[in-house]
Formats: structure tokens, sequence, C-alpha cells
């Protein structure tokens, strides 16, 4: 088992004891699409004892932020990471005018990172070429391919790390869940017309909850169809 990740000063890092909860649940990018999340968590059957972690991005792009935002805000056992689109709106990049500052306020006591055992949430991805320690707040939401010249070329990050621990991640929205001995991507994609989808980490397995469409459209190029492992 790993020991507790480090990380610099600068990123929030919320530890979990594993032991407290029955099932633990790891969910993709919402981006407002609280249908299907209501959705999934029906199919889920999530109770007070279960943990359901988000690896960010509820918010932005979908037709209800607020709702979804309301949704985990409200619930103990619903925890997220700050994703890059909640980063751009604490920036003042981006204005969701529902939000007042109660919900700018939780949005800014998210962590960047979640741990447990030796799994580790973040929103973007962790640099292979780097230790954890000298990961920024940005590197752990943005990071996608290893060029410099473009996010959508490979290498990407999940594609060359090897390690200690296991990484769940969102932000780079894929054709399907990938899962890794050492990466699980979730991103696949709801607010664009693909699924909502849940890892169930006790079992190992993936829960997809397909979109009820949102019109948004992404081009073909920026949706990545995972290499076999």
């Amino acid at each position: 088992m790993a020991s507790n990740p480090i990380f610099a000063d600068e990123v929030p890092h919320r530890r979990i004891d594993a032991e407290e909860w029955k099932d633990i649940y790891v969910v993709g990018d919402v981006h407002g699409c609280r249908t299907e999340l209501e959705a999934l968590l029906d199919t889920l059957s999530v109770g007070d004892d279960d943990l359901v972690v988000f690896v960010g991005d509820l918010i932005r792009k979908g037709p209800d932020s607020l709702g979804v935002l309301e949704l985990v805000r409200s619930n103990d056992n619903l925890l997220s990471v700050r994703g890059n689109n909640e980063e751009k709106l604490l920036r003042g990049d981006t204005v969701l005018s529902e939000f007042g500052p109660a919900e700018r306020e939780y949005v800014a006591s998210l962590p960047v990172a979640i741990s447990w055992d030796d799994s580790l949430v973040v929103h973007g991805g962790v640099d292979p070429r780097k230790s954890l320690s000298d990961h920024s707040i940005d590197d752990l939401q943005t990071t996608r391919s290893l060029r410099p010249d473009g996010s959508y070329d490979r290498p990407f990050w999940f594609e060359r790390y090897d390690g200690p621990r296991r990484v769940f991640f969102g932000h780079t929205v894929l054709e399907q869940p990938i899962e890794r001995t050492l990466t699980v991507g979730l991103d696949t994609g709801c607010v664009y017309g693909g699924s909502l989808t849940a890892y169930d980490y006790r079992h190992d397995e993936f829960v997809v909850q397909p979109s009820v469409g949102t019109g948004k459209e992404r081009s073909d190029d920026s949706i990545v169809t995972p290499q076999s492992s």
C-alpha cells in the first residue's frame, strides 16, 4: 500500500478512511447534467453508508449547474475535487448568474485532491515526469497530453503513468472509460451526448448512465479513443 500522498502547500487535499464506507463510487464529469446524475445515483442505490467521489467539473456547459452543486453540497456522503471549470468560476473567467456567495464559498472549499488507501482522485491527472509534491493546482486540474504543443496529442499522461498510486481522473473526454492497472478515466462526455460513468471501487466495474442529450457539440478530434494497456 502506498504511503499518504504529499502535495505542495498550495494544494488542498482530503484524506479519507475507506473502512468507514460500505461502497465507494467515483463519478466522472457531470457538467450540470442533474437528470443523468440523479438517475445514476438511483441505479447505484447509494445509501448513507456509501461514498460517492466526483472527479470535478460538476458545473458549466450543462442545463443545471446549480442543481448539481446543491445536490452534492446537501449530502455528506457526496464529495468532489475541484475541477478546472470550478477554478474558472473562482478566478472570474466564467460567470454563472445563478451562483451567489454561498455557492462560490462551497466551490472554494473543495479539495483539489482526495485520496484513500493507495487511490487518488484528481480532475486532470498526474505528470509522471515529476513528483506529486511538485504539482501545482493547475497541473492536477489540467494535465492531459505530455506534449507541449497540443492538449489532445499523444502521448497522454495516463499512457505513461506507472504509479505508485491508482489515479481516478476526468477532464479528458473519452469515447469509453479507461481502466488500466493504475489509471481509471471517467469523463465519457455526458454533456456532449455520451454518458455519465461511475466506477464501483469495491467491485472493480463501471456503471454507465446514458445522456439524455444536451445539444452540446464536441469535435471528434477532442474525444479520445483509449488504447489498450
